[in-house]
């Protein structure tokens, strides 16, 4: 539980700044391929090396299709269907190689749905490492990667290397599926890349305050999960799967969030002045969105 718990918070922190960055750049299908592209590594990794080929064999193979999805779209090849042309080889090739073990139901349910109560005391500083690794390369291209988010053309013309901004996120989420898949598995990975930042997004309006919104809500959602897990597990007897209970847990406080933050639109709309108060001038005049959104970026995210 202990070395769950660890695992679980620090990919949490990163899989919630990370997707930040997911969420503003519409990425949510370029993640969902590259949790799959992650499978065939973990299962040549498991079959080579056992679970300590794990994590180079998905490290390997999410890099991979990290520089293979960046190239395609380069070349002017739809995103979808570079995606889709990704994620189904990749995921043929993972189960034509897991059927080759003697536990082949076993080895797959593990590999599609997690271990994270079962990591072996020495993957988990290189787990940590990855996350970390994933971590400084968003951090320190932070500033280009949401000028690009908001902007593409600006951002070029401001001097941004686009390519290597878009290799270096690509590369950054596929280390954080990297973590993520071998601790709640390949299918469940997504959740963390993306609820956490959809969340933050719910919350609040300022830029700057989604990445620690998105990191608090991951880390928080996952102490509940695998509390949950354990305290239904261990004292009601009903055995449930730690990496599900967590992604569960992900999607229900979401669904909280957005419950909440209904209600909260609702009630605002009733104290909103009317139109005809707006019409004869009682409430102050807002400035253009061109002009908010500029004076947005020269005050460095602020207001």
């Amino acid at each position: 539980m202990a070395r769950a718990l660890v695992v679980l918070l620090v990919l949490a922190v990163v899989a919630g700044t990370v997707g930040v960055l997911v969420n503003l750049r519409g990425l949510e299908f370029i993640s969902d391929g590259l949790t799959h592209a992650v499978f065939p590594g973990l299962a040549i990794g498991l079959a080579v090396g056992g679970t300590a080929g794990l994590l180079p064999g998905a490290a390997i193979a999410a890099l991979a299709a990290a520089v293979v999805l960046t190239w395609l779209a380069r070349a002017g090849i739809a995103s979808d269907a570079a995606i889709a042309i990704v994620l189904t080889a990749t995921f043929g090739v993972g189960v034509l190689v897991v059927s080759r073990s003697d536990d082949y139901a076993g080895e797959l349910e593990a590999l599609l749905f997690g271990r994270v109560l079962t990591i072996p005391p020495d993957q988990v500083v290189p787990l940590v490492v990855v996350c970390a690794i994933a971590l400084v390369a968003v951090g320190a291209t932070l500033k280009q990667q949401v000028f690009r988010a908001f902007d593409a053309r600006g951002s070029r013309a401001a001097g941004d290397p686009g390519l290597v901004l878009d290799l270096v996120l690509n590369a950054a989420i596929a280390l954080v599926v990297v973590a993520a898949a071998a601790t709640v598995g390949s299918l469940l990975v997504l959740a963390l890349l993306i609820v956490p930042g959809a969340s933050a997004r719910l919350m609040t309006r300022r830029l700057w305050l989604l990445f620690p919104l998105a990191a608090g809500f991951a880390a928080l959602a996952s102490w509940l999960g695998l509390a949950t897990g354990f305290v239904v597990s261990v004292g009601a007897g009903a055995d449930l799967p730690s990496g599900a209970t967590v992604v569960a847990v992900f999607v229900a406080l979401y669904g909280l969030l957005l419950v909440v933050v209904a209600l909260f639109s609702r009630a605002r709309a009733g104290a909103a002045p009317s139109l005809d108060q707006e019409d004869r001038g009682d409430t102050p005049a807002r400035a253009p969105v061109g002009r908010r959104v500029a004076e947005f970026f020269l005050n460095g995210g602020r207001g």
